[in-house]
């Protein structure tokens, strides 16, 4: 039997990681979160899945790619629904924010 990664205990309490991408709204849809689960663009606590259906739990680390930058978070709590983006935002805690409008500062214009 494989060990399961990262800090989980046996019987906490999980949700599929395609639904908390998509409740967390970093996707429109669950039909897109799921896709790049299957293309194994998700990385949970360092390793690659294929499986949408992989049971997130809290503590573990997500990375993935979101247009052109890559995600790195942390799960903080599980939601139950897909609330509205402060709700969402209470889902994780961001490691790596996205590049933002001053990320091209020191460009010549």
């Amino acid at each position: 039997m494989i060990a399961r990664p990262g800090p989980a205990e046996e019987g906490a309490e999980s949700r599929r990681l395609d639904r908390w991408l998509w409740f967390a709204r970093f996707f429109k849809t669950r039909d897109l979160a799921t896709r790049l689960c299957e293309r194994g663009r998700v990385r949970i606590n360092r390793i690659k899945t294929r499986k949408a259906s992989y049971g997130v739990r809290v503590g573990d680390v997500l990375t993935f790619p979101q247009g052109r930058d890559i995600r790195v978070i942390r799960v903080v709590g599980l939601g139950e629904r897909r609330g509205p983006a402060a709700e969402a935002r209470a889902l994780y805690e961001d490691l790596a924010p996205p590049r933002g409008e001053d990320a091209g500062e020191g460009r010549a214009g």
